[in-house]
């Protein structure tokens, strides 16, 4: 685990790829493929990095927030997670925050400017995260392009509301 000061904060950020800021934020930050660490000293970018997820496509309760806690990070910005994961963040003492969408770049300016806070477990969380194995949730694509459209018409929904109050 890297030792940062205390004045940087390490920000994990799901993504559906490794392309740095310009990566797609994942739905789910458990079955994401990479994560993308950004270290901010106030608002500045200061690093970027992309690391791959040992546990994509299947992992046990505890393991990722585990994995996330080692790599030093104080911020979790993803779409969703379930409420064990965010109990888990939790006792790590890391902020977990749900709704993020778009690119990196844009979660992480939402998240910056006060739009993305806090964390709610996603609909999904009995089946995956309450007492089943999940097994089925975690292999479902359908389940995951729904999750993702799910996650997207909430974000068209927030620009065209945007859009209405500028216009």
């Amino acid at each position: 685990m890297q030792q940062l000061t205390t004045d940087v904060t390490r920000v994990a950020v799901s993504a559906d790829d490794n392309n740095g800021l310009e990566s797609v934020v994942s739905p789910h930050f458990g079955r994401c493929p990479y994560y993308i660490l950004v270290d901010l000293e106030g608002s500045q970018v200061q690093r970027v990095e992309a690391v791959a997820n040992p546990y994509f496509g299947r992992h046990a309760p505890g393991q990722v927030p585990t994995f996330i806690n080692e790599q030093g990070v104080n911020v979790m910005l993803t779409g969703g997670m379930g409420m064990r994961a965010i109990g888990f963040f939790q006792q790590y003492g890391v902020q977990a925050v749900t709704g993020a969408a778009g690119t990196v770049r844009h979660a992480l300016e939402q998240y910056l400017g006060g739009q993305l806070q806090g964390a709610e477990p996603c609909r999904d969380s009995h089946s995956h995260g309450e007492g089943g194995s999940g097994d089925e949730h975690e292999h479902d694509d359908a389940g995951r392009l729904r999750e993702e459209v799910e996650m997207l018409e909430r974000q068209l929904e927030e620009v065209a509301e945007r859009l209405r109050k500028i216009g």
